[in-house]
């Protein structure tokens, strides 16, 4: 799993994964592939997949989504870069193990994706 430290949003300083909003008439795989691309400049392989769903109010931002998981695969000759500085303060890969022993400084969307992703999820991502 990428993920990098959040800058200059909402949650800014917390660990959080590639993302962003869908554009309109966009597909979530679409979504995806997009941010992904401009924030890691990387390209996913086909079969990307909705794994989890999450509610996340955010009321000290008077803000509320509901965020959508998605997983893929990355080309094997990709190479990860920080493509919005201004926006992430660099990325890393990260088991789930890792994610869930940093609990305390996760972004909450991802917070509530590690604590309330189904263990047949988990096991089938680490698979």
């Amino acid at each position: 799993v990428f993920a990098g430290i959040r800058r200059g949003s909402h949650g800014s300083g917390t660990l959080a994964l590639p993302g962003g909003h869908l554009e309109f008439g966009e597909t979530w795989e679409e979504t995806a592939i997009r941010e992904v691309e401009e924030e890691c400049g990387i390209m996913l392989k086909g079969g990307l997949k909705l794994i989890h769903v999450t509610n996340d109010p955010m009321p000290d931002e008077n803000k509320h989504y509901v965020t959508l998981f998605m997983a893929a695969c990355c080309e094997d000759d990709a190479t990860l870069i920080n493509a919005e500085p201004h926006k992430c303060e660099g990325w890393e890969e990260f088991s789930l193990e890792e994610l869930k022993g940093r609990k305390e400084s996760l972004f909450g969307p991802l917070l509530h994706m590690i604590e309330d992703m189904p263990q047949d999820v988990i096991d089938w991502l680490q698979a």
